[in-house]
């Protein structure tokens, strides 16, 4: 089945229009899912909406509410939550053209493939990606979505362009609240000059296909046995615990052990402390 697009539209650029459509970049179809069952019947949990001191209540009952204080709510009947709801333009008007960097990874979202509508709007998009690209910047603006208003990023991506949804600023968190704690003492400049060592012997370039889910890889192991031992209990081994937190290190001698391990390009010191 061909995608669905998740928007369509135009993208504007003063008096220039690119009709394009916009389909997610990333899945989640390979995340195992569980239901709650009743273990004696077998069959599946269902949940029953419920008032305190009243019992279940009928569906045409509720309503949405805003909770204003505790046990104290405004409410909103589907009609006036609509009435709020955006229109939605089919247009992403580029209001803005930033450095990429200037933008903090915390407000980056979701992205999604913007692609041209047909063969004709080809011609204007190239030209736009390109534009993009001489001039290192990426385009900011706002979209529709079923009512709701997204704040975008877009930015070229090899032959095409990638859209991403940014976050708003009240909806970030300032980092110095988390981080105050911290010294303002710098390190040691042999554990520093060790630690940018193991960094440098470590690099290299980004293969996300080397790295695995291994719960996910576990859980689908688990379900497979499970299965061929209709419904008997089966217990996934567990590997080697690591190490736990609260041990008591020698910093410089586990850098200099971590350099020194098999396949490492860097020298070893010759002489090491105890751990």
């Amino acid at each position: 089945m061909a995608a669905r697009a998740y928007w369509s539209g135009q993208i504007r650029l003063a008096l220039v229009s690119i009709p394009v459509e916009i389909y997610p970049a990333t899945r989640s179809a390979g995340r195992i899912g569980f239901n709650m069952i009743h273990e004696p019947s077998g069959q599946r949990v269902r949940y029953e909406k419920v008032v305190p001191g009243i019992g279940p209540v009928d569906t045409d009952e509720i309503v949405r509410g805003f909770a204003v204080t505790k046990n104290d709510y405004v409410l909103l009947d589907e009609d006036e939550i609509e009435a709020a709801k955006v229109e939605s333009k089919r247009t992403l008007d580029l209001v803005q053209f930033v450095e990429a960097d200037e933008i903090d990874v915390l407000y980056f979202e979701k992205p999604y493939f913007v692609v041209p509508a047909d063969e004709l709007a080809e011609e204007a998009y190239v030209v736009l990606r390109d534009a993009l690209k001489a001039a290192r910047k990426v385009g900011l603006g706002q979209i529709a979505v079923r009512g709701q208003e997204h704040l975008v990023a877009l930015k070229p991506c090899g032959r095409g362009m990638v859209l991403e949804t940014l976050r708003y600023a009240d909806e970030v968190q300032k980092a110095h609240g988390f981080f105050a704690e911290i010294g303002p003492d710098k390190p040691q400049k042999d554990l520093l000059d060790l630690a940018t060592s193991l960094i440098e012997q470590k690099s290299g370039k980004f293969e996300p296909g080397k790295f695995h889910d291994r719960y996910q890889e576990a859980l689908q192991r688990l379900i497979a046995k499970k299965s061929k031992a209709r419904g008997k209990r089966v217990i996934e081994e567990r590997s080697a615990s690591a190490p736990k937190a609260g041990n008591v290190i020698d910093l410089m001698a586990a850098l200099k052990g971590s350099l020194g391990e098999k396949g490492g390009s860097a020298k070893t010191p010759a002489k090491r402390k105890r751990a």
